[in-house]
Formats: structure tokens, C-alpha cells, sequence
């Protein structure tokens, strides 16, 4: 008979691995559109298209996510979602058309946004802010997880479907695990909230610290490697492996700087270095224009991977400590909301390019970026952001 201790930490694990196979899920796709492009000849605006519908697919689920399980508990939205990111792969595996890229791509972003924002609430229900900071980590290595396995996958062994095939298997053996391990049962915080406390002002305290770091987390890393692998393929021959490339690198170097302010308990003076360095990986794009060297592509990689990561684990710890915990869940979706809008990124950089050049619109991110710097450096000066 395992003691309440054991079982917790098994209930964790079955959270866990839930948003690992939502971060494969969602983002192994990066490698797999490379290849629809090399094999089918599908135009570029058509993949990224594909690959930033996703986020149209998200954005209600996770707010419809957050609010479930904050009524109904995380457990049963994040199977649902999971589930329901594995029809869209069935359908990503079985139609590469145009219909069926982006109806599938729709789908798992509506399963993905689930599991994100009702696994991190469920997540936080369990350990509190160590597991919100959690989450992010395990979030961050499925991302990583997912476009080096797909490379990998198809450059050994060239079927477009296999590596749909892997995402879908290592998301129903998660549910699986999660099915046969069950829950803790909900209970009243140790630490009583203040019931003079406005949930309502307490919720937009904590997206008005979190979402001026939120909006770098995917506007960072995507560009990485999505944009910027896109334009160092001359120096490989197939370009198969360059998401795969990049992703290992950025999330590798987010999965680092997290694990050290986990570590160090690092306050909220991260998230502006974190707006920073995203803002110096988009100035290093900039200046590399069309055709990046590529110890100008490692470098800028490195550096938005470590905007995302201290972008994602600071704005999470915002949402956890201004939050009420009976409207976390909520927050938490619409944080997740802000994140994901830098989805729409490369499809939008496909469009502006052609018009104004390839630098141009990275210099005018560089500019926000340091705006929204200023702007949490201000909020933590005047004690509006004080979180230890």
C-alpha cells in the first residue's frame, strides 16, 4: 500500500507526462512541416499557415480549459485534451492537403490548450508554485522533445506519417498512466485566502505583471526555429533537421536558465532579463538579414531560448502569487493566451518580408521588446511587483 506521499508524487508524474506528449504534440509538427514542403511541394505561406493555425485552435481552449478546472478539477480536461490533440495528429497523418493541415493543425491546438492550462493549474493545485514552475519545465522539454524526434524519425526512415505515429503512442500511453494512477483529492489550501481579497482585482494583478513577459515566450523561440531555421537550410542538405536543430538548442538553453532560477529562487528582475534577451535574439535576426551566418543563427537561438525560458517561468510565478487559487485556472488560460500569440509570428513574417524586408520588422520587435523591459522594471521599482 503506497503512503500519501508516494502516491502524490506518482499523481505528479501523471501530470507530467501529459504535458510532455502536449508539448511533442504541438510542436514536432515544426520538423514534419519541412519535410511536406521538401516531399509535396506545398507553398511556404500554406505551412507556416498550418503551423500558426494551431494557435486559433488554442486560444479558446485554454480559457475554457482554465475555467473547467478551476469548476471541475484539471484531471478529466487534460485527458479530454489529450485525447483530443491525438484526433487532430490522426488527421495530420492521414490528409496532407490543405483542408486536412489545417483542420488537424486546429485540432490539436483545441486538445493542446487543455492540457496546457488545466495540467498547469492541476499542476500548481498539487505543489503550488514549485509545481507551476514545474509544469513549465516539463512543458518546455516536450517542445524540445518533439521536433528532434520527428527529424529524426524521418530522416532515418522517410514516411510522413511515423512521426504522427510516435506523437499519438506516447500520448495515449499518457493517458493510460494517468487513467490507472487517479488523483489527489481536492482540498482546502493550507494557507487561507484574504476574504476581503476582489478575486476579480487580484486576477488582473496577476496579468497585468505577467503578460508583459508572457508575449515573449513563443514570439522568442518560434522565430528560432521556425523563421531563422528556414534561413540558414543552404548550409544543410536536407532541411529536415534544422527545426530539430534549433529547438534543441533555444528550449535546450530555456530548460537550463529555468532550471537555475528554480535553483536559485530567482526574483522578479528575470523577467526583464529575459524581455532582454529576447530582444537581443531579435536584434542578432536583424542584423543577420536573409542569409544568417551560423554562428549568427547559434547565437541568436541561444538567446531567445533563454528569453522563453525566463519569460515562461517568471510569468508563471506572477500568475501563481497574485492570483486567488479559486480563479487560477482562468488565469492561467489567459496568460497562456498571451504566450501563444507569438504563434502568430512566422506566418505574419511570411507576409511582411516580401513588402519591407527581412530585418526590418525584427528591429521593430527589438524596440517592444525593450519597452515591455521598461515597463517591469518600473512596476518592480514602484513595489507594484513584489513578489520574493
Amino acid at each position: 500500500m503506497s503512503t500519501p506521499g508516494t502516491r502524490a508524487r506518482r499523481v505528479f508524474i501523471s501530470v507530467a507526462t501529459l504535458l510532455l506528449t502536449a508539448g511533442w504534440s504541438a510542436n514536432h509538427f515544426a520538423s514534419v512541416l519541412v519535410a511536406l514542403r521538401e516531399q509535396l511541394n506545398l507553398s511556404p505561406l500554406l505551412v507556416n499557415g498550418a503551423y500558426g493555425i494551431y494557435a486559433l485552435g488554442l486560444v479558446p481552449s485554454l480559457l475554457v480549459g482554465g475555467a473547467l478546472a478551476d469548476r471541475f478539477g484539471g484531471r478529466l480536461v487534460a485527458l479530454a485534451g489529450s485525447l483530443i490533440a491525438v484526433v487532430g495528429n490522426s488527421i495530420l497523418m492521414l490528409f496532407h492537403g490543405a483542408p486536412g493541415l489545417l483542420t488537424g493543425r486546429f485540432i490539436v491546438g483545441l486538445g493542446v490548450g487543455l492540457v496546457v492550462s488545466a495540467g498547469t493549474a492541476w499542476a500548481a493545485r498539487l505543489n503550488g508554485a514549485a509545481g507551476s514552475t514545474l509544469a513549465g519545465i516539463v512543458l518546455t522539454s516536450g517542445f524540445a522533445l518533439g521536433p528532434v524526434i520527428s527529424g529524426l524519425a524521418e530522416f532515418a526512415f522517410s514516411p510522413l506519417w511515423l512521426p504522427f505515429v510516435l506523437s499519438i503512442i506516447a500520448s495515449l500511453m499518457a493517458v493510460v498512466f494517468s487513467l490507472r494512477t487517479g488523483d489527489m483529492p481536492r482540498r482546502i489550501l493550507a494557507v487561507a485566502e484574504d476574504p476581503q481579497v476582489d478575486p476579480s482585482a487580484s486576477s488582473r494583478k496577476a496579468l497585468a505583471t505577467s503578460v508583459p513577459v508572457a508575449m515573449w515566450v513563443f514570439a522568442a523561440i518560434t522565430t528560432a526555429f521556425v523563421g531563422l531555421a528556414a534561413r540558414v537550410a543552404e548550409y544543410f542538405e536536407t532541411g529536415v533537421f534544422l527545426p530539430g536543430i534549433a529547438a534543441a538548442v533555444g528550449f535546450g538553453a530555456g530548460l537550463a536558465i529555468q532550471a537555475a532560477g528554480r535553483r536559485w529562487g530567482w526574483g522578479p528582475g528575470s523577467g526583464v532579463v529575459g524581455i532582454l534577451c529576447a530582444g537581443a535574439g531579435f536584434l542578432v535576426v536583424a542584423l543577420g538579414g536573409e542569409a544568417p551566418s551560423l554562428p549568427l543563427f547559434f547565437l541568436a537561438t541561444v538567446l531567445l531560448g533563454l528569453g522563453y525560458g525566463l519569460c515562461l517561468r517568471d510569468g508563471l510565478l506572477d500568475v501563481n502569487a497574485y492570483s486567488p487559487a479559486s480563479h487560477r485556472g482562468r488565469v492561467l488560460g489567459a496568460y497562456y493566451v498571451a504566450t501563444y500569440v507569438g504563434f502568430a509570428l512566422p506566418p505574419l513574417m511570411q507576409v511582411l518580408e516580401p513588402r519591407v524586408g527581412p530585418s526590418v520588422p525584427f528591429a521593430v520587435l527589438t524596440a517592444i521588446a525593450v519597452a515591455a523591459a521598461v515597463l517591469r522594471s518600473w512596476q518592480i521599482r514602484t513595489g507594484y511587483l513584489n513578489r520574493t
